[in-house]
C-alpha cells in the first residue's frame, strides 16, 4: 500500500499547480478587466460600469477561493487526518457555487426592479464597446477554467467557468437587446434578464447540489462499479465480488472495500496472497485502493449445502424487493444457514427481513437460520 500512498502523494501536487495556474489566469483577466470598467466608469460617470466593475473583482474573489481550496486540500496525510485534506476542495465548490447563485439572486432582483420601474437604456458607444469586450473575454475564460478543471478534476474550476460562461451570456444578451432598442426602440433588456437569472440561479443550486453529494458520500456509479466487479471476477478464485462500498476523501482520493466469495478450501494464506494481488490490480487499473477485503465462505464440497443454496435462492429472489443474495453458506453437520439478501431501500426492511427469515426456517426447521439485510451501494 506504501507504493498506491507514493503515487497518489507526487500526483496531487502536480494537479495542484495546474489549479492554482489557471486560477491565477482569472484573478489577473478579471483585475484587468475591472480596472478597465472602472477608468471607463468614472470617465464617463457611469454608476453601472463602475459596479460591473465590481462584478469582476468577485469574479477573481472566486479564483482566491479556488486556490487556498487547492493548497489546503493538496496537504499529505498527517496523524490528525489519515486520509488527507481532500474535501477541503468540495468546501470551496460549495463557496463559488454560493457566489454564482447571489449573482444570479441579484441579477433577478434588479431586473424585476428594472420592470416595475422602467427607465430608457442609454446604450453609448463606449458602453457597448466594454460589453463587448467582456463577452470576448468571459468566453475564453469560462473555456479555459472548464478545460482546466476536467483535466484536474476540479469542480471548484468548472463552476467557476461556468460562473465565466454565465458572465458572457449576460453580456451577449445585453448587445442583442441593445441592438433591438436602437433599430426598433423596444427595450427587451429586463424580461431577458429575469430569464437568464433564472438560468444562472438553477445552475448554482444544480453546481451546489453535486458538490454537497460529494461531501456527503454518493452512490458508487454503475460503470465505476461494474470495472470493478470484473477486474475481481476474472480471478478463477473469486466466485463472486459483492458489498462494493466506495469513499472519496477529495478528488484523485478514492478508496473502497468489498466481499469476495471465496471456496471453504482456501487457507489464510492462500487468501491474502490473492487479496493483496487483486488490491494491486485494482489500482493499477482504476486508481482505486481497496483498504478492506472480507470473505465469504463458498461451499464446494457438500452437495447438499449446493442444493440448499439454489432453493434457498429461488425462495429468496422471488420477492421482488430482494435485488439479490449472497454469502450463503450452509453448514449442514452443525446445521447452521447464514446468508446476505440485498433489499430495495423503499420497503421496511426490519419487517422483510421477518418474513425472509421465516420463509426460510419453514424450509428448513432445524437450522437455526441467519439473514443479514444488505443495501445495495453500488450501481
Amino acid at each position: 500500500m506504501s507504493e498506491k500512498n507514493e503515487s497518489l502523494e507526487k500526483m496531487v501536487p502536480d494537479r495542484g499547480k495546474v489549479i492554482v495556474r489557471t486560477s491565477f489566469v482569472g484573478i489577473a483577466v478579471n483585475v484587468l478587466l475591472a480596472a478597465f470598467k472602472a477608468a471607463v466608469g468614472v470617465l464617463s460617470n457611469s454608476i453601472a460600469v463602475i459596479l460591473d466593475a465590481v462584478n469582476n473583482l468577485s469574479d477573481a474573489l472566486s479564483s482566491v477561493i479556488t486556490i487556498i481550496g487547492a493548497k489546503l486540500g493538496a496537504k499529505l496525510p498527517d496523524k490528525k487526518h489519515p486520509l488527507g485534506y481532500g474535501r477541503i476542495e468540495y468546501l470551496s465548490s460549495m463557496l463559488v457555487a454560493a457566489l454564482v447563485l447571489y449573482a444570479g439572486i441579484t441579477s433577478l432582483t434588479e431586473s424585476v426592479k428594472s420592470i416595475i420601474d422602467p427607465m430608457t437604456p442609454d446604450y453609448s458607444t463606449v458602453s457597448l464597446v466594454i460589453i463587448a469586450v467582456a463577452v470576448a473575454v468571459k468566453l475564453f475564460l469560462g473555456s479555459y477554467f472548464k478545460k482546466k478543471g476536467s483535466e484536474v478534476n476540479s469542480s471548484a474550476l468548472t463552476a467557476s467557468g461556468s460562473d465565466a460562461s454565465f458572465d458572457a451570456v449576460l453580456s451577449r444578451s445585453t448587445l442583442v437587446c441593445a441592438g433591438i432598442f436602437l433599430l426598433f426602440g423596444l427595450s427587451l433588456e429586463p424580461y431577458l434578464g429575469v430569464v437568464i437569472s433564472l438560468v444562472i440561479i438553477k445552475a448554482g443550486f444544480g453546481m451546489m447540489s453535486e458538490t454537497l453529494s460529494d461531501i456527503l458520500g454518493g452512490r458508487t456509479d454503475r460503470e465505476t462499479a461494474s470495472e470493478i466487479k470484473d477486474i475481481l471476477n476474472r480471478e478463477e478464485q473469486v466466485m463472486g465480488a459483492h458489498d462494493l462500498i466506495t469513499y472519496n476523501y477529495g478528488p484523485e482520493r478514492n478508496y473502497a472495500t468489498v466481499h469476495l466469495e471465496l471456496p471453504d478450501t482456501m487457507t489464510v494464506d492462500e487468501v491474502d496472497v490473492l487479496t493483496r494481488k487483486l488490491q494491486a490490480k485494482v489500482y493499477r487499473q482504476t486508481g482505486i485502493i481497496l483498504t478492506g477485503v472480507g470473505v465469504y465462505s463458498y461451499n464446494t464440497q457438500d452437495d447438499e449445502a449446493a442444493r440448499m443454496r439454489d432453493a434457498v435462492r429461488d425462495r429468496i429472489l422471488s420477492h421482488e424487493w430482494v435485488l439479490d443474495m449472497h454469502g450463503f453458506h450452509a453448514d449442514t453437520h452443525n446445521r447452521t444457514l447464514r446468508l446476505d439478501a440485498v433489499l430495495s431501500f423503499d420497503i421496511a426492511r426490519k419487517e422483510r427481513v421477518s418474513i425472509l427469515n421465516s420463509e426460510i426456517c419453514r424450509m428448513y426447521p432445524d437450522y437455526d437460520v441467519m439473514i443479514i439485510p444488505d443495501i445495495d451501494a453500488a450501481g
